[in-house]
């Protein structure tokens, strides 16, 4: 088996030493590089990068033991494979070296076989541990897409709930608020409009409502075209569910008004009961239901333009600490009529 070639570092003071041990790696195909003391040699395995050091022990100011030391103290230079380079009496100073970390020990009267054997062997292992540690960071890299994807589809309580327990169970929240926001002629506005230039203002303000989302403690549960739905006390813990919701959807109407192209924005929300859980194997859409959930939307729709509207009975709870104007009575589809107001500003 033809072995691969590496770049290998000769480091000996002395100078026949080096010419030999070049000679010999070099006959093998390795490129070679050498360095004439240990200080030398640090400087060297910073600057490059290395598959092997032949290190000589005895060398003046810093010896082998101290640029092994070096090197194993270094977590760039640690997992380079060293190979002493000794004389016959040094077998104290080999079996030092040894226990710090060298993988393996070379006479100085070598043998060219041998001087094969040991260079193919580290290398080898150095490829080795080099393709694990690519394997781990791809893998790594792999489970950090995989979890942005997941956070992308469903809330960050979901996503806990998953990774620890490889399902997130159906259930049944008591007090959760859902606000539903739809953005006023987005239709109309998107067919005058190029595609490209739709999409990113829409991605822009779709990526500021998460940061008002995850500023009030709600949790976003999807995107339906421009449409835009949220949760207030499902699988976060928040004090007041709906007063966050509120608080956050004033919030949304003034983002949404700030900025080109100037969008106005709709908004209601609606507190109660709801079912949460996930449907579908292929792709993993986390949803609720209920009849809080088809009331939020209902109200939605009624709702006037750069307003936050709830029903009187929400209102009854919210009304020390927001001004709020009557809209009247509204015939909401399959819930009869209801009294909506719009939440204006703090008190």
């Amino acid at each position: 088996m033809i072995s691969e070639s590496g770049h290998v570092l000769i480091v000996d003071d002395n100078r026949l030493n080096r010419i030999k041990l070049s000679r010999g790696v070099e006959q093998q195909g390795h490129t070679v590089d050498v360095a004439e003391d240990g200080k030398q040699a640090i400087q060297m395995l910073r600057a490059n990068s290395f598959d092997l050091v032949l290190l000589d022990i005895v060398m003046p100011e810093m010896d082998g033991h101290e640029v092994l030391e070096q090197m194993k103290l270094d977590m760039n230079l640690r997992d380079i494979p060293v190979v002493v380079v000794s004389a016959l009496d040094e077998l104290d100073s080999v079996v030092r070296c040894i226990q710090m970390g060298a993988e393996d020990y070379l006479p100085k009267s070598f043998d060219p076989v041998l001087l094969r054997a040991r260079i193919d062997a580290c290398l080898e292992k150095k490829r080795l541990r080099d393709q694990e540690a690519l394997m781990a960071e791809n893998l790594r890299q792999e489970n950090a897409r995989a979890d942005a994807l997941l956070h992308a589809m469903l809330p960050p309580g979901a996503v806990s709930e998953l990774k620890a327990n490889n399902e997130v169970k159906p259930r049944r929240y008591a007090d959760v608020a859902v606000l539903f926001c739809d953005i006023v002629g987005f239709t109309a506005y998107c067919d005058v409009t190029p595609p490209e230039q739709v999409v990113n203002e829409l991605q822009t303000l779709i990526s500021k409502f998460e940061a008002l989302t995850e500023q009030h403690g709600l949790e976003k549960i999807k995107t339906i075209g421009d449409a835009y739905m949220a949760t207030a006390g499902l699988m976060r813990y928040v004090p007041s569910p709906l007063s966050a919701a509120v608080r956050c959807g004033l919030e949304m109407v003034d983002q949404a008004g700030a900025d080109k192209p100037h969008w106005q924005v709709r908004i209601g929300i609606q507190v109660g009961p709801v079912v949460a859980g996930i449907v579908g194997h292929r792709q993993y859409l986390f949803d609720v239901w209920g009849d809080t959930v088809n009331l939020a939307a209902r109200i939605c729709e009624k709702a006037p333009p750069c307003s936050v509207v709830i029903g009187t009975e929400c209102w009854q709870d919210l009304k020390s600490e927001f001004s709020g104007r009557s809209l009247g009575q509204h015939e909401l589809k399959g819930k009869g009529t209801i009294e909506l107001v719009e939440c204006r500003t703090l008190i």
